[in-house]
Order: C-alpha cells, then structure tokens, then sequence
C-alpha cells in the first residue's frame, strides 16, 4: 500500500521550484539538481507530481494572482488604471517578480508544438483578459473589452519581460503608463 501524501512536504517542494526556475532558469531544469536544490530525490519529485511538467505547472498554480479579486471592486475607469500600474510595478520585481521571470519562460516554452504547458498558458492568458475585459465592461471604458483587454495584458506582458532582461525599471515603467493611457485615455 503507497503512503499517503504529506500535503505539508508538497507545498514546502512547490514553493521552492519557482524560486530554483527563476534562478536557474526552464529551458535546461533536470529533476536530479532541482531536487538537490530542494533537499530531496528525483524519485521523490515524481512521487509527488509525476512528471517535471506537472510539477511546474502546480508550482505555478500556487503563484497565480486571483485576478478576479483585483478587479472585482473596480468600479471606475480611474481604478482600472490604478489596478494595472499597481500590478505591473508588484510583479515585476521581487519575490513576485520571481513568478512572473518563470511564467514568462512557461508562455515562451508554450510556443513550441505539442508543449506540454500549452493548456496551463491558455489559462492564464484568458483568465487575465476575461477578468480585466470584465472590469472594463463595467465602467464603460470599452464597448470591445475583450480587444482592448488583450491589448494591455500583452503589451504590459512585453513590457515586463523587457524590464525582466534589462532590469531598466525607470524606462519600462514609463512604458507600461504610456501604453495604458494610449489604451485608457479618458483615464488620465
């Protein structure tokens, strides 16, 4: 008979994968120095999670801003603007900043055919545009709300992951207010 899971333990190893990818990067992740990192075995990561895909895909779940809840109180044009820059600074920099670093190189590896993080990218780009999009409907600021929320959630992701590279905190951020006020005008 298998033990049953210590949900204590899986959390404790989920926690620490983002911060491992973030640091050492997806593209070249092999169990054996992960779990090093994470003071336990290979065997004991599949255990958990099955398949190295798997295990990032919850390790990122546990990340996951609850959008809805950020725009669920917004009831004017000016708090959708506040929401936006507000999220774009917190996640960009720090322990957020990690989770977004790994979600950048999942959307990326996503790309590839037959990615096996192709559902997990799905929705976490339609849950962003679907709740932002939802905002907008609600303060009038956007009769197609899903185009327009496309537009700021793909531009401020660019914008991201160029302050991600560069580091250059000042321009970018100038960038995501610009991009948001050509979007939002009526905001300003």
């Amino acid at each position: 008979m298998a033990r049953p899971l210590d949900h204590r333990k899986r959390a404790e190893l989920l926690a620490g994968v983002v911060a491992y990818i973030a640091a050492h990067g997806l593209a070249e992740l092999s169990l054996r120095p992960l779990a090093a990192a994470l003071g336990t075995s290979s065997r004991m990561l599949i255990y958990y999670f099955e398949t190295k895909e798997e295990l990032l895909v919850q390790a990122l779940a546990t990340q996951r801003p609850d959008l809805a809840a950020l725009f669920a109180d917004v009831t004017d044009s000016g708090q959708v603007r506040e929401r936006l820059i507000g999220f774009f600074d917190l996640n960009s920099t720090g322990a957020e900043g990690d989770s977004v670093r790994v979600l950048l190189q999942v959307l990326g590896a996503a790309c590839a055919p037959d990615s096996p993080y192709q559902d997990y990218a799905n929705a976490a780009i339609a849950t962003f545009v679907t709740e932002l999009a939802a905002a907008l409907r609600r303060t009038g600021l956007a009769e197609d709300a899903e185009v327009v929320a496309t537009l700021l959630v793909s531009g401020l992701r660019g914008i991201i992951q160029d302050r991600v590279i560069t580091g250059d905190r000042e321009r970018t951020g100038r960038a995501a207010r610009a991009l948001i006020d050509a979007v939002l005008p009526e905001v300003r």
